[in-house]
């Protein structure tokens, strides 16, 4: 079932023009949004919690932004599976390439944190396609071996190198020599049984933040950037990076990881329709006991 949803729906839909998965993805808003709400009280709740100080006017027209980006979001990343070099350079630019290429002068690899803001996807086809360091992400297998097997073929067609997070140690003590640029995804929700939770305010609620990108970068000596991502117009997005740490063995416990974090809710705050709002990313609560940073 799931090869004849791949072969017959998603690959043919992947080969048409943006343009025409537009128009799709102006009727799937309209589904989304009207007629099955997705999501819509996780949307609204997590909302109406990041931002108090705003009406119910401007929560509104903020869902209603969000859905239009997040149907565009669906049909760009069905557009990956088939997306070309020259068209993904194309809707995808880096304004400051430079900050990296001088990391990569001194031989320093480098972690990237980033969120679920805006189309990650289509940042990630273009990255190892303009960048002297070598690409590489963690990402979590997915639980269908077919549909893992397709994504990680479409994420790595231009070279960019996908990692299993329960490999991930290994992946870091196993390239030591080679210069990298890992990805981190740094807004997710952790488990509770995880122990390296970080507990910090963050869009005006405790939130729990996985420590790992801070860990990996003190335990191996990676310098540490933010990927701002924008959207320019439908389609179209430039990434601007920004150092977080260049030399993280002289950082106190902690800094890395509450600079990534406000530098993503500065990102979020600036335009907030595009961040990944259907998350249930506030599920976990802070114990009593559990230090708030």
């Amino acid at each position: 079932m799931t090869q004849i949803l791949y072969y017959l729906i998603i690959k043919p839909l992947s080969l048409l023009p943006l343009k025409v998965l537009y128009l799709i993805s102006d009727l799937l808003y309209i589904v989304c949004y009207y007629l099955l709400s997705y999501r819509k009280s996780i949307v609204l709740s997590n909302l109406n919690a990041s931002f108090p100080e705003k009406s119910k006017t401007e929560i509104k027209q903020i869902t209603k932004t969000f859905y239009r980006f997040f149907c565009d979001f669906v049909v760009e990343s069905l557009k990956c599976f088939s997306i070309s070099e020259e068209q993904a350079l194309e809707r995808c630019k880096i304004k400051n390439p430079e900050i990296l290429d001088d990391l990569y002068t001194k031989n320093k690899s480098i972690i990237m944190a980033s969120g679920h803001y805006n189309n990650w996807e289509m940042a990630a086809a273009c990255l190892n396609l303009t960048l002297k360091h070598q690409g590489a992400a963690l990402y979590k297998p997915l639980s269908n071996k077919f549909f893992n097997k397709k994504f990680i073929e479409s994420r790595s067609k231009f070279g960019i190198e996908l990692i299993p997070k329960k490999e991930g140690k290994d992946y870091f003590k196993n390239n030591a020599d080679r210069n990298l640029i890992i990805g981190f995804g740094c807004d997710q929700c952790p488990k509770k049984s995880n122990n390296n939770l970080f507990w910090t305010t963050f869009l005006n609620q405790d939130t729990a933040i996985m420590f790992g990108t801070e860990k990996y970068a003190v335990e191996f000596d990676y310098a540490v950037i933010f990927m701002n991502l924008t959207r320019v117009k439908r389609g179209y997005y430039e990434i601007d990076f920004e150092i977080i740490e260049e030399n993280p063995l002289s950082t106190n416990y902690g800094d890395i990881s509450k600079k990534h974090t406000q530098l993503l809710e500065k990102q979020i705050k600036r335009d907030p329709a595009y961040w990944l709002w259907t998350h249930k990313r506030w599920k976990l609560k802070r114990d009593p006991g559990e230090r708030l940073h």
